[in-house]
């Protein structure tokens, strides 16, 4: 019995449609511009941190320390600040 069940339920999933298409992300249309923040290197990141954000028009800011593991995925809309084991800022990119 429970091998019938099994198949049938197994013979349903493979019939299944796909998932309705995930809405469209919520930051589409919106950019990053790091150029806009590049007066602010040398700056520590605690003061600067919300105004390299404002002035690159990033919706996320991502900051971490130069050599720390990162995730490897790209958003348009997020400011990435790199900061040294001081906190000094040393580098601002998007994505």
């Amino acid at each position: 019995m429970r091998t019938a069940i099994l198949t049938m339920a197994l013979g349903l999933a493979a019939c299944a449609t796909n998932a309705a298409p995930v809405a469209p992300d919520a930051a589409a249309g919106v950019k990053c511009d790091a150029n806009a923040a590049q007066g602010l290197i040398g700056r520590r990141a605690d003061a600067a941190v919300a105004e390299a954000q404002k002035s690159s028009g990033a919706r996320t800011v991502r900051r971490y320390v130069t050599g720390s593991a990162l995730t490897m995925d790209f958003r348009p809309d997020r400011l990435n600040v790199e900061t040294d084991a001081a906190g000094t800022i040393v580098k601002l990119t998007c994505g």
